[in-house]
């Protein structure tokens, strides 16, 4: 089910108890994306999915606005595209018009995420994987999309592959962009080296306590609890964001995009604490799940180079899957590898595409 695009203010009745000073709300941030939209050159259909449950799902697409090519750009594979923690679709604004020259291009907030319906997750690490899950599938099925090409960064590569597991048929193609949450997490205190076991050196107990302290709130509750001064942190924690999108914007357009996103309930954040476990490592390492894919299911992981992913996991899943199509295309970026080098990116993702077609 559709909807068309109405303010979440008067519908999202979570916002009644948020301190006055905090410097956000739900127009705000759809005024904030709707700058950052501006900038597309073709088709745009911005809108909420409502799921059978009413929660809603904010979902942009995208296609090709020459009337010559649209017929054909039309009747082939669609790309959806998965944000990561603490994203949106906002964050796809150099991707979005390159990749939809050749088919439709749909991106959506995760829930919990962006303009999206924000729900209680459970605390249970596999209740709050399934419940992002089983609204992609809720998503895929009000849009009407038989199969896609499914491409996820970071949190969303993780979502992104736990769905081909449950959903195989649904998807031609995984495409992981620096995925988070593959590895099994290493024993702090040993390592084997060869046939040795060399004593790995623990972490100061001021590291250890304070890596305690942090496990007690969810990621970005610093933004939220900075209140006025949130969305200073966050331009002075995270200036690369805007250097990333300087060819766009010459301002403040993308980092008070991103405090827009997540200076507001932290139900996403709540699903992700759930899923992590502490410094970042998932509870349910992937790698461990890997195996699940069917083998005819073609796999594509794109690295940055420079990213704190560590890309030896796209190794062992090519280990795992000596049969299967598993590659590996590393790109001199950091995590955000899309916006780094949005036209290195944009080439890959659209060479996979064409393989598909």
């Amino acid at each position: 089910m559709m909807d068309s695009d109405i303010d979440t203010e008067s519908s999202s009745g979570w916002r009644w108890w948020w301190p006055s000073w905090r410097p956000t709300s739900a127009s705000l941030l759809k005024s904030a994306e709707a700058k950052i939209l501006a900038c597309l050159k073709n088709n745009l259909c911005a809108r909420f999915v409502t799921l059978p449950n009413q929660e809603r799902i904010w979902t942009l697409t995208v296609t090709n606005n020459s009337p010559h090519k649209r017929s054909k750009a039309d009747s082939q594979m669609p790309l959806v595209m998965v944000h990561g923690f603490g994203g949106g679709v906002g964050l796809w604004i150099q991707n979005l018009d390159p990749l939809c020259h050749s088919r439709p291009v749909h991106a959506f907030d995760l829930l919990g995420f962006g303009r999206s319906s924000r729900p209680h997750f459970p605390s249970d690490a596999t209740l709050a994987e399934e419940q992002y899950v089983s609204s992609i599938e809720q998503w895929r099925q009000a849009m009407g999309l038989e199969r896609m090409i499914l491409l996820g960064h970071s949190l969303g590569g993780y979502l992104a592959t736990a769905y081909a597991i449950q959903y195989p048929e649904r998807v031609t193609h995984l495409i992981l962009a620096d995925p988070w949450g593959f590895p099994e997490r290493s024993q702090p205190d040993t390592e084997v080296s060869g046939r040795s076991v060399v004593k790995r050196q623990a972490p100061p107990r001021w590291v250890k306590a304070l890596a305690s302290v942090a496990s007690l709130f969810n990621p970005l509750a610093v933004i939220r609890a900075a209140g006025p001064w949130g969305p200073g942190l966050v331009n002075r924690f995270r200036p690369d964001f805007r250097r990333k999108f300087e060819s766009l914007f010459d301002d403040d357009t993308m980092t008070d995009y991103i405090y827009h996103c997540n200076a507001q309930n932290p139900s996403g954040e709540v699903g992700f604490r759930a899923m992590c476990e502490s410094l970042g490592w998932a509870k349910r390492p992937m790698l461990q799940r890997v195996h699940l894919l069917p083998p005819g299911l073609p796999v594509t992981l794109l690295y940055g180079s420079l990213s704190w992913v560590d890309r030896s996991s796209g190794d062992q899943m090519r280990q795992v899957r000596p049969d299967s199509y598993t590659r590996i295309v590393v790109i001199h970026a950091s995590h955000h590898v899309y916006a780094d080098e949005p036209e290195e990116f944009n080439r890959v993702v659209e060479r996979i595409c064409s393989s598909v077609d």
